[in-house]
């Protein structure tokens, strides 16, 4: 019964705020203290510097990328020849992304047929014991023949039915042989909108001519609005040297960055270009370091027989990423932040009441203050009416 009648007189009480003035010069401090930090926090943080009056929208977008630059070459064994945008941009069109080869191994009019392999420890063999025929890897030229015959005057290694004559990428050209694609030059068109504020731009100004984007180059510091980069200044403002990143290629981000602000005018909505190299630069601790893939171009010879050009290409490949979001004056978002605002200065009384209460020498003597029972069912009273 005790237990029950302690349980109900919980359920029926009911407490009221009480105000207790208390002058201690300490306690009042604190409580200012406190107070001016959640005003400061509130006010500083969340209204100004994180613009909580603001409601925001992340940026849709998207791009395209134009590569304009020639080169010659002429060194032994390539032969002169002339490289444009159509031979050294693979493929022509990517989204959100494109490739500039820099580098290449070259195997020209290889046909199918019967040819050694390629040297290497599983490839070198005595005897014909050592090739069995039909068998192949993920790793091998071609297929099996079940020969062992001459790679050369020392070395014998298995036949295959292969593109003959096998690459060779055991050495890798150095300098690069496209290394002129540093000066290589990228157009970048990136068009953003934010949805929710019906608000779209793009990265050319509106009152860029032709002639203009025929002339420009960016530069962070004469020219922050050209939307042509030189490939070579993109790598260096990631920190890198072009011409040892085009032997073995890599990978380089180009960051688009729109943060707008709508309450101010729309020509203050432009975009920040950051560039960055991706892939792991440390080519001593990577296995497959760089960035390559191979292509082959494909003719028919004078006695109709199928020949094909193999080309091991190495180059950059550059990805572009567009990210951002715009705020806005909103009137849901600047109460709710007021709001809570007001709310967290509760804590400077929660705070001080704790310190009061249970921590000075005199805190027995505020809780009498602070906290009066009336028990007035116990004491008969009854209500006037």
């Amino acid at each position: 019964m005790g237990s029950c009648s302690s349980v109900c007189d919980f359920i029926l009480e009911y407490d009221t705020p009480r105000i207790v003035l208390i002058k201690n010069r300490k306690v009042g401090m604190i409580n200012r203290v406190v107070q001016l930090a959640i005003l400061a926090y509130v006010i500083g943080w969340v209204l100004v510097w994180q613009k909580g009056y603001q409601e925001f929208d992340s940026t849709i977008g998207s791009v395209t990328t134009k590569v304009k630059g020639i080169t010659i070459t002429n060194s032994s064994p390539h032969e002169e020849y002339i490289w444009d945008a159509a031979d050294y941009v693979i493929p022509s069109q990517q989204e959100n992304s494109f490739f500039v080869m820099t580098n290449f191994i070259l195997t020209k009019n290889q046909t199918q047929g019967r040819c050694p392999e390629l040297p290497n420890e599983s490839t070198r063999c005595k005897s014909d014991t050592d090739c069995p025929a039909g068998q192949h890897s993920s790793h091998s030229n071609g297929i099996l023949t079940g020969k062992c015959i001459h790679y050369d005057v020392n070395v014998k290694t298995c036949e295959i039915f292969a593109w003959c004559p096998v690459e060779n990428d055991t050495v890798i050209p150095n300098p690069a042989i496209l290394g002129a694609a540093e000066n290589f030059t990228v157009l970048i068109k990136n068009s953003i909108t934010f949805p929710k504020f019906n608000f779209s731009k793009r990265n050319i100004l509106t009152n860029a001519t032709a002639s203009y984007l025929k002339s420009c180059i960016f530069n962070r510091n004469t020219d922050p609005f050209c939307p042509i980069f030189r490939l070579g200044d993109m790598v260096q403002e990631a920190r890198e040297d072009f011409q040892k990143l085009a032997v073995q290629g890599g990978v380089m981000g180009i960051l688009i960055e729109w943060n707008c602000n709508l309450d101010q005018s729309s020509s203050k909505c432009i975009p920040k270009y950051v560039f960055r190299r991706l892939d792991n630069k440390d080519f001593a601790a990577t296995v497959s370091p760089g960035y390559n893939f191979r292509f082959a171009k494909y003719f028919v010879n004078l006695n109709g027989i199928e020949v094909r050009t193999l080309f091991k290409t190495y180059g950059i490949r550059f990805e572009v990423e567009v990210f951002g979001q715009a705020g806005k004056f909103d009137i849901i978002p600047t109460m709710i932040n007021i709001g809570s605002g007001l709310a967290l200065l509760g804590m400077a009384t929660i705070l001080c009441d704790i310190i009061v209460l249970y921590f000075l020498k005199k805190s027995k003597y505020y809780k009498e203050k602070k906290y009066k029972y009336v028990e007035d069912y116990e004491l008969g009273i009854e209500s006037e009416d």
